[in-house]
C-alpha cells in the first residue's frame, strides 16, 4: 500500500458501498468505521436495500460516503481495496456475492482511464444504487 502524498491538493470524493454476503448491515458499517481512518468524512447516505445490477441474488444493501482526502487516486483505491480484503471480500468471479464492495465514484475532477482504475466511474450513473443515495447526500449531482 502506497503511503498518501503530502502535497496533493484536497480532492472531494464520492465513494459507493455495496454487501450482498452475510450481516450486510454490519459490513457496511464496518466499511465505514474503516473509511474515518483514509477519508475525512463529510456525509453518508441511508443505507437502501437493492436488486443486483449483473450479479446473481441476494440483494445488496448500499450506501454512499461524501468526503475529502489527500490521497490520490490510486492511493485510495488502494485503501479500499485493503478495506475489502479485511472485511473478508473473496474475489473469486466477476460479480460474485460479496461481503463488502467499495467503488471510487469520483475523485475531485480526475479523469482516468487504466487498467486498474476508471475516474469517473464509467456506469455510475446508469446504477440506481449508486445516484439515490448520492442525491440524497449531493442533489445537484443527479441533475449532471
Amino acid at each position: 500500500m502506497s503511503s498518501p502524498t503530502k502535497s496533493a491538493p484536497i480532492s472531494t470524493v464520492v465513494i459507493a458501498l455495496g454487501s450482498n454476503l452475510g450481516d450486510r448491515q454490519r459490513y457496511i458499517r464496518r466499511a465505514i468505521d474503516e473509511l474515518r481512518r483514509a477519508i475525512s468524512i463529510v456525509r453518508i447516505s441511508s443505507i437502501i436495500e437493492t436488486d443486483p445490477v449483473d450479479a446473481p441474488p441476494p440483494k445488496f444493501l448500499n450506501a454512499v460516503v461524501l468526503g475529502f482526502t489527500r490521497l490520490t487516486p490510486e492511493e485510495l483505491l488502494d485503501r479500499l481495496q485493503a478495506i475489502e480484503n479485511r472485511l473478508g471480500r473473496k474475489r473469486s468471479t466477476g460479480n460474485a456475492p460479496r461481503t463488502i464492495d467499495l467503488d471510487l465514484i469520483l475523485h475531485g475532477a480526475n479523469v482516468r482511464r487504466t487498467k486498474r482504475l476508471t475516474l469517473p466511474h464509467p456506469r455510475y450513473r446508469e446504477r440506481e444504487f449508486v445516484m439515490k443515495p448520492l442525491a440524497e447526500l449531493w442533489p445537484a449531482m443527479s441533475l449532471r
